[in-house]
Protein backbone atom coordinates (compact mmCIF):
# COMPACT_ATOMS: atom_id res chain seq x y z
CA UNK A 1 0.00 0.00 0.00
CA UNK A 2 1.29 3.09 -0.78
CA UNK A 3 2.25 6.05 1.30
CA UNK A 4 -0.53 8.29 -0.49
CA UNK A 5 -3.09 5.07 0.30
CA UNK A 6 -2.21 5.04 3.68
CA UNK A 7 -2.88 8.89 4.48
CA UNK A 8 -6.26 8.98 3.01
CA UNK A 9 -7.65 5.82 4.41
CA UNK A 10 -6.36 7.73 8.02
CA UNK A 11 -8.12 11.11 7.35
CA UNK A 12 -11.02 8.87 6.26
CA UNK A 13 -10.96 7.28 9.78
CA UNK A 14 -10.57 10.59 11.40
CA UNK A 15 -12.88 11.57 9.91
CA UNK A 16 -15.88 9.25 10.85
CA UNK A 17 -14.33 8.69 14.51
CA UNK A 18 -14.49 12.29 14.46
CA UNK A 19 -18.09 12.36 13.31
CA UNK A 20 -18.93 10.05 16.14
CA UNK A 21 -17.00 11.58 18.79
CA UNK A 22 -19.06 14.62 18.81
CA UNK A 23 -22.04 12.97 18.32
CA UNK A 24 -21.21 11.29 21.54
CA UNK A 25 -20.34 14.40 23.27
CA UNK A 26 -23.79 16.00 22.28
CA UNK A 27 -25.53 12.95 23.66
CA UNK A 28 -23.81 13.32 26.90
CA UNK A 29 -24.55 16.66 27.70
CA UNK A 30 -27.86 15.98 27.29
CA UNK A 31 -27.26 13.25 29.33
CA UNK A 32 -25.47 15.96 31.62
CA UNK A 33 -28.53 18.58 31.95
CA UNK A 34 -31.26 15.94 32.51
CA UNK A 35 -29.17 14.50 35.11
CA UNK A 36 -29.08 18.25 36.43
CA UNK A 37 -32.91 18.44 35.99
CA UNK A 38 -33.57 16.07 38.91
CA UNK A 39 -35.45 18.29 40.58
CA UNK A 40 -34.78 16.75 43.77
CA UNK A 41 -36.41 19.66 46.42
CA UNK A 42 -39.49 19.35 44.84
CA UNK A 43 -39.76 15.87 44.52
CA UNK A 44 -38.96 15.56 48.18
CA UNK A 45 -41.03 17.93 49.18
CA UNK A 46 -44.13 16.60 47.04
CA UNK A 47 -43.49 12.80 47.89
CA UNK A 48 -42.94 13.01 51.23
CA UNK A 49 -44.88 16.75 52.82
CA UNK A 50 -47.07 17.28 50.20
CA UNK A 51 -45.19 20.57 49.57
CA UNK A 52 -43.95 22.26 46.57
CA UNK A 53 -41.07 23.80 47.91
CA UNK A 54 -41.24 26.54 44.86
CA UNK A 55 -44.08 27.88 46.72
CA UNK A 56 -42.86 28.80 50.26
CA UNK A 57 -39.57 30.72 51.85
CA UNK A 58 -37.90 32.03 48.47
CA UNK A 59 -39.56 30.52 46.09
CA UNK A 60 -36.36 28.26 44.97
CA UNK A 61 -35.81 24.74 44.28
CA UNK A 62 -32.63 24.19 46.12
CA UNK A 63 -31.52 23.13 49.25
CA UNK A 64 -31.44 26.50 51.11
CA UNK A 65 -35.21 26.79 50.73
CA UNK A 66 -35.30 23.02 51.49
CA UNK A 67 -33.31 23.77 54.68
CA UNK A 68 -36.25 27.05 54.95
CA UNK A 69 -39.39 25.16 54.45
CA UNK A 70 -38.67 21.65 55.23
CA UNK A 71 -36.31 21.54 57.83
CA UNK A 72 -32.58 19.94 58.49
CA UNK A 73 -33.26 16.43 57.05
CA UNK A 74 -35.16 17.37 53.60
CA UNK A 75 -32.37 20.09 53.47
CA UNK A 76 -29.39 17.57 53.74
CA UNK A 77 -30.66 15.36 51.84
CA UNK A 78 -31.25 17.65 48.42
CA UNK A 79 -28.41 19.50 49.07
CA UNK A 80 -26.08 16.49 48.86
CA UNK A 81 -28.39 14.91 45.70
CA UNK A 82 -27.82 18.32 44.03
CA UNK A 83 -24.05 18.15 44.50
CA UNK A 84 -23.95 14.58 43.22
CA UNK A 85 -25.80 15.99 40.00
CA UNK A 86 -23.37 18.07 39.14
CA UNK A 87 -20.14 15.76 40.14
CA UNK A 88 -21.35 13.12 38.68
CA UNK A 89 -22.07 15.23 35.46
CA UNK A 90 -18.65 16.06 35.13
CA UNK A 91 -17.47 12.48 35.59
CA UNK A 92 -19.10 11.60 32.50
CA UNK A 93 -16.35 12.42 30.91
CA UNK A 94 -14.46 8.95 31.64
CA UNK A 95 -16.98 7.47 30.36
CA UNK A 96 -16.22 9.36 27.05
CA UNK A 97 -12.90 8.11 27.74
CA UNK A 98 -13.59 4.93 27.79
CA UNK A 99 -15.81 5.05 24.55
CA UNK A 100 -13.19 6.80 22.57
CA UNK A 101 -9.77 6.02 23.60
CA UNK A 102 -7.88 6.29 20.14
CA UNK A 103 -7.43 8.02 18.21
CA UNK A 104 -7.76 11.26 20.18
CA UNK A 105 -5.25 12.65 22.18
CA UNK A 106 -6.68 12.68 25.95
CA UNK A 107 -4.78 15.73 27.99
CA UNK A 108 -5.48 17.34 30.94
CA UNK A 109 -6.54 20.53 28.93
CA UNK A 110 -9.17 18.26 26.90
CA UNK A 111 -10.67 16.02 30.05
CA UNK A 112 -10.98 19.74 32.06
CA UNK A 113 -12.73 21.34 29.04
CA UNK A 114 -14.99 18.54 28.24
CA UNK A 115 -15.66 18.43 32.15
CA UNK A 116 -16.90 22.13 31.95
CA UNK A 117 -19.39 21.30 29.10
CA UNK A 118 -21.11 18.50 31.14
CA UNK A 119 -20.94 20.38 34.35
CA UNK A 120 -22.23 23.79 32.69
CA UNK A 121 -24.96 21.50 31.31
CA UNK A 122 -26.02 19.58 34.74
CA UNK A 123 -26.13 23.66 35.86
CA UNK A 124 -28.14 24.54 33.29
CA UNK A 125 -30.32 21.22 34.13
CA UNK A 126 -31.04 22.73 37.54
CA UNK A 127 -31.93 26.17 36.92
CA UNK A 128 -34.01 25.12 34.40
CA UNK A 129 -35.25 21.38 34.60
CA UNK A 130 -37.33 19.97 32.35
CA UNK A 131 -38.78 17.46 34.60
CA UNK A 132 -40.51 20.78 36.90
CA UNK A 133 -41.92 23.12 34.65
CA UNK A 134 -38.30 24.40 33.78
CA UNK A 135 -38.29 26.49 37.22
CA UNK A 136 -35.53 25.34 38.94
CA UNK A 137 -33.24 26.79 42.03
CA UNK A 138 -29.92 28.84 41.56
CA UNK A 139 -27.78 25.93 41.04
CA UNK A 140 -25.21 26.71 43.87
CA UNK A 141 -24.94 23.11 45.15
CA UNK A 142 -24.86 21.69 41.88
CA UNK A 143 -22.12 23.82 40.63
CA UNK A 144 -20.28 23.00 43.56
CA UNK A 145 -20.57 19.09 42.68
CA UNK A 146 -19.14 20.05 39.32
CA UNK A 147 -16.07 21.78 41.43
CA UNK A 148 -15.33 18.94 43.26
CA UNK A 149 -14.83 16.89 40.11
CA UNK A 150 -12.60 19.55 38.34
CA UNK A 151 -10.53 20.57 41.38
CA UNK A 152 -11.66 18.97 44.99
CA UNK A 153 -8.86 21.44 46.63
CA UNK A 154 -10.15 24.04 45.03
CA UNK A 155 -13.27 23.20 45.96
CA UNK A 156 -12.37 22.31 49.31
CA UNK A 157 -10.97 25.93 49.99
CA UNK A 158 -14.03 27.59 48.35
CA UNK A 159 -16.32 25.51 51.20
CA UNK A 160 -14.45 26.55 53.59
CA UNK A 161 -14.79 30.05 53.12
CA UNK A 162 -18.46 29.42 52.37
CA UNK A 163 -18.64 27.71 56.09
CA UNK A 164 -16.53 30.17 58.12
CA UNK A 165 -18.68 33.24 56.75
CA UNK A 166 -21.47 31.13 57.58
CA UNK A 167 -20.71 30.19 60.76
CA UNK A 168 -19.51 33.95 61.51
CA UNK A 169 -22.87 35.41 59.90
CA UNK A 170 -25.41 32.72 59.62
CA UNK A 171 -26.20 33.79 56.41
CA UNK A 172 -26.57 30.80 53.28
CA UNK A 173 -26.29 33.71 50.67
CA UNK A 174 -23.45 35.86 51.89
CA UNK A 175 -21.14 32.70 52.08
CA UNK A 176 -22.25 31.15 48.82
CA UNK A 177 -21.37 34.73 47.04
CA UNK A 178 -18.20 34.89 48.80
CA UNK A 179 -17.70 30.96 48.17
CA UNK A 180 -18.59 31.52 44.27
CA UNK A 181 -16.25 35.08 44.16
CA UNK A 182 -13.31 32.51 45.41
CA UNK A 183 -13.81 30.43 42.73
CA UNK A 184 -11.28 31.87 39.69
CA UNK A 185 -8.89 33.39 42.28
CA UNK A 186 -8.83 30.12 43.77
CA UNK A 187 -8.26 28.15 40.19
CA UNK A 188 -6.55 30.97 38.62
CA UNK A 189 -3.97 32.11 40.29
CA UNK A 190 -3.78 29.38 43.57
CA UNK A 191 -3.90 26.26 41.79
CA UNK A 192 -3.18 27.10 38.48
CA UNK A 193 0.80 27.79 39.30
CA UNK A 194 0.81 23.90 39.59
CA UNK A 195 -1.57 22.83 37.03
CA UNK A 196 -1.93 25.04 33.88
CA UNK A 197 -4.95 23.21 32.48
CA UNK A 198 -6.57 25.91 35.12
CA UNK A 199 -5.04 29.22 33.47
CA UNK A 200 -6.53 28.08 29.61
CA UNK A 201 -8.94 30.59 28.50
CA UNK A 202 -12.05 28.29 28.79
CA UNK A 203 -11.36 28.10 32.71
CA UNK A 204 -10.78 31.93 33.39
CA UNK A 205 -13.80 32.75 31.18
CA UNK A 206 -15.85 29.79 33.28
CA UNK A 207 -14.77 30.86 36.69
CA UNK A 208 -15.33 34.13 35.91
CA UNK A 209 -18.80 33.43 34.84
CA UNK A 210 -19.47 31.50 37.84
CA UNK A 211 -18.58 34.40 40.28
CA UNK A 212 -20.90 36.91 38.07
CA UNK A 213 -23.70 34.53 37.97
CA UNK A 214 -23.55 34.05 41.28
CA UNK A 215 -23.96 37.17 42.42
CA UNK A 216 -26.70 37.99 39.85
CA UNK A 217 -28.53 34.60 40.98
CA UNK A 218 -28.42 36.69 44.73
CA UNK A 219 -29.70 39.63 43.30
CA UNK A 220 -32.45 39.46 46.32
CA UNK A 221 -30.32 38.35 48.60
CA UNK A 222 -27.75 41.29 48.25
CA UNK A 223 -31.01 43.75 48.75
CA UNK A 224 -32.74 42.30 51.73
CA UNK A 225 -28.83 42.38 53.11
CA UNK A 226 -28.48 46.05 52.41
CA UNK A 227 -31.30 46.95 54.42
CA UNK A 228 -31.09 44.17 57.20
CA UNK A 229 -33.85 41.78 56.59
CA UNK A 230 -32.05 38.68 55.25
CA UNK A 231 -33.03 35.86 57.10
CA UNK A 232 -29.90 34.36 59.28
CA UNK A 233 -29.86 30.16 59.29
CA UNK A 234 -31.12 28.46 62.62
CA UNK A 235 -27.51 26.49 62.78
CA UNK A 236 -27.74 25.62 66.50
CA UNK A 237 -30.59 25.73 69.02
CA UNK A 238 -29.81 28.68 70.27
CA UNK A 239 -30.39 30.18 67.32
CA UNK A 240 -34.03 28.57 67.34
CA UNK A 241 -35.15 29.81 70.32
CA UNK A 242 -33.86 33.81 69.77
CA UNK A 243 -35.82 33.69 66.27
Amino acid sequence: MSLMNQTNQTIEFMEIHSSEFYAYYGMFCMAAYLLGSIPSAVWIGKSFYNIDVREHGSGNAGATNTFRVLGKGPGTVVLIMDILKGYLASSLVYAFIAIFPQPFEWNAFRIVNIQLMLGASAVIGHLLPVFAGFKGGKGIATLAGMIIALNPLAALCAIGIFLIVLLLTRFVSLGSMLGGLSIPVLFVSVFGKSMPEFRQPSVVIFTIAIAVLVVITHRKNINRLIHGNESKAKLFPKHRRSN
